[in-house]
């Protein structure tokens, strides 16, 4: 039974995970400067650039993760994207104590995410994604 379902799961899977992505790369173009200013407030240096780049893997690779095309480096790079971010944005170590708690939860559910974005880049897109259609 699961295998029949494997395909329809994949492209939901797929398409939950860039309804976290696409959106917030949106908002970024949106509101670029509050971005930048979040961005610069982490310390990051160039944070203009550091957003640019925020919005593209939100953004773009989202979008190609979402379709299923070039799947498995999209998922890759989102992966790697929400790593490096997660110890930046969600260092719980480094916060006041009232904010352990959400920052630590954040932390933890970008780990499962990145996880879970590390099978899809492993297994790639399932037939139901433009990956899929070309290999026919």
């Amino acid at each position: 039974m699961l295998n029949s379902l494997q395909n329809p799961l994949s492209l939901l899977g797929r398409l939950l995970l860039a309804l976290l992505f696409v959106p917030a790369g949106f908002g970024k173009i949106a509101g670029f400067a509050g971005t930048v200013g979040y961005i610069a407030a982490k310390g990051v240096p160039l944070p203009e650039v550091a957003a640019a780049i925020a919005i593209a893997v939100e953004l773009g690779l989202g979008l190609l993760l979402a379709v299923g095309f070039q799947t498995r480096w999209a998922a890759l790079g989102i992966a790697l994207f929400t790593l490096v971010i997660t110890f930046i944005f969600h260092n719980f170590w480094a916060v006041p104590v009232e904010q352990v708690m959400m920052q630590k939860m954040n932390f933890f559910k970008n780990l499962a995410i990145v996880g879970g974005l590390f099978s899809i880049a492993a297994w790639g897109g399932g037939a139901w994604s433009l990956d899929g259609r070309r290999k026919d």
